[in-house]
């Protein structure tokens, strides 16, 4: 097996300094800490993290977003759909049709193994099957051939739901008017919030803080806009498993855990194991194809070598629908919260 080094090549990174590193990491893991604990933390003025702040919203275009339990709020029928066109499709009329419904959150054009990428999750099966069918009769005038696959276990990221999506799910009203609000800027203060949703001060707090007990929120956090001169590349893998399993996926780990301390934008922004027509997908963000062929794909198909693997990969050309989830963490801590097995992995 040809050995492969986990060294990230990240021009975008090495651009900013470690305080404006440390600021992104902070926001990742809670939007909502204000800008003097910021200060404090990193031993710099009010005044410094405003401004440095501030060029990073310009630079990023940071979105200040939830990342929200599904679960939790009934949304339990999760799928990847990768999709094929024979003839190519007018995108702005499949934009309206994804956008039609709250079922899809994340809509993307592609350029590789598929055309089109969607993740799309609903409060039911039959929902779910409903639009479905829907779709792909509505997008048979491009020969469309439709590859859905169930999201299993998603590993590491999230895909950010839509107001649209919150709007249909059953919950307490007042719960899910806070949610979308803050979803839409997760940093709005409590006299903001109070103003919009006309609700006196002190009964919002309340409500916000019963709201922190539901587990609906599992983090106030951010997403960014794609890094200039930078690819986001997927891929998609089906499996036939054989003996020895457990290890090569141990082996395929290693690189998606493997990133620079404090990132500006961390390398996986996305992957999960899959049921159905796909076994894997991953997303994530390098300077080119080929360093993301390299460092990831090539690593993936070296680390499978037991295994019968089929992968299909490509670049994110465009978003139609959601936000791309890209944003700052700590790769191992957040892979290594499920399911990472350090007894599985080779020295």
């Amino acid at each position: 097996m040809e050995e492969v080094t986990y060294e990230f090549e990240s021009r975008f990174n090495e651009r900013y300094s470690l305080v404006s590193r440390k600021i992104m990491r902070m926001l990742s893991e809670n939007s909502r800490i204000s800008n003097t604990e910021i200060a404090g933390k990193l031993g710099v003025t009010r005044q410094a993290i405003a401004k440095r702040l501030s060029l990073l919203e310009k630079e990023f275009g940071v979105r200040y977003t939830l990342e929200l339990n599904e679960e939790a709020l009934g949304l339990v029928h999760p799928h990847i759909i990768m999709i094929k066109f024979e003839e190519k499709p007018n995108y702005k009329f499949v934009k309206k049709l994804f956008m039609r419904s709250h079922i899809p959150q994340f809509v993307a054009m592609l350029d590789g193994g598929y055309d089109m990428l969607v993740y799309a999750n609903s409060a039911s099966r039959s929902g779910y099957a409903h639009w479905d069918k829907g779709m792909q009769v509505l997008l048979s005038k491009y020969k469309t051939s439709w590859y859905p696959s169930e999201v299993a276990h998603s590993q590491l990221g999230f895909f950010p739901l839509r107001n649209e999506t919150i709007d249909k799910v059953n919950i307490d009203d007042k719960y899910k008017e806070i949610i979308k609000l803050l979803n839409l800027n997760s940093r709005t203060s409590f006299q903001e919030m109070s103003k919009k949703l006309n609700m006196r001060f002190h009964t919002l707090v309340y409500n916000f803080k019963k709201l922190l007990k539901t587990n609906y929120i599992k983090r106030f956090t951010i997403v960014e806009r794609p890094v200039k001169n930078t690819v986001m590349m997927y891929y998609f893998a089906k499996l036939t498993l054989t003996d020895f399993f457990a290890q090569s996926a141990a082996n395929a780990r290693k690189a998606l855990m493997y990133d620079e301390q404090y990132p500006i934008v961390s390398r996986y922004s996305f992957c999960t194991q899959l049921i159905g027509t796909g076994d894997f997908f991953v997303m994530g963000i390098f300077d080119n194809r080929k360093i993301g062929y390299r460092n990831s794909i090539l690593h993936y198909k070296n680390s499978m070598t037991t295994q019968k693997v089929k992968i299909s990969y490509g670049v994110i050309d465009r978003v139609l629908v959601g936000s791309v989830p890209l944003r700052s963490i700590d790769a191992k801590k957040e892979y290594s919260i499920l399911h990472w097995n350090p007894d599985l992995a080779p020295e």
